[in-house]
């Protein structure tokens, strides 16, 4: 079930990783440092800058951690060593924001605008050039909390399928419906 758990996962330069008695592994590198708790059954080792980990049966749930765990670690290896990021766009007539130290002001198209205090840990720029739809950039090292703020924002304003108007991610395919057809 699980063949993504064996995979190797290779440590670029510059990124180290510390395991802990109690199954904490903290991984720091250029970008900064992460940490995830992994389940007591699975074993993680380091050698030769390469991190593996072992399951100890063949049972459904430990085949599922393992490949579970392995995926997280490669995500945090990739964040701490390059960063994600995620951009979005708001596409609707007035749809604007800007930033104040860590607070996101947009306007959506609602009768007041809204404020969205944005963690520390993640660097959010907003954009407007005319003639385009202005776009919020999220870049930080955490994939699970950038998707989660940007899943946060998105749900502030959903595209609607008949106009395309509300938040999406920059190359988001959009479903549109047909309106209504004027009947004779």
């Amino acid at each position: 079930m699980s063949r993504i758990g064996k995979k190797p996962i290779n440590l670029p330069e510059g990124v180290t990783i510390s395991i802990a008695k109690d199954n904490l592994v903290s991984i720091k590198g250029p970008k900064g440092e992460l940490s995830q708790q992994i389940d007591p059954d699975i074993k993680v080792s380091e050698k030769d800058g390469e991190v593996t980990l072992e399951r100890p049966t063949e049972q459904k749930r430990h085949k599922a951690m393992h490949g579970l765990y392995r995926a997280l670690l490669a995500n945090m290896v990739t964040g701490v060593s390059e960063g994600y990021k995620i951009e979005l766009e708001l596409v609707g007539v007035g749809y604007k924001a800007t930033i104040q130290g860590n607070v996101l002001e947009m306007s959506l198209g609602h009768s007041h605008n809204i404020f969205f205090a944005v963690p520390e840990e993640i660097s959010v720029k907003a954009e407007t050039v005319k003639g385009k739809n202005p776009t919020v950039t999220l870049e930080g090292s955490d994939k699970q909390l950038i998707g989660h703020i940007a899943a946060k924002i998105r749900a502030m304003r959903k595209v609607e399928p008949y106009k395309g108007k509300g938040v999406r991610f920059v190359g988001e395919n959009i479903r549109r419906k047909a309106g209504k057809t004027a009947a004779k």
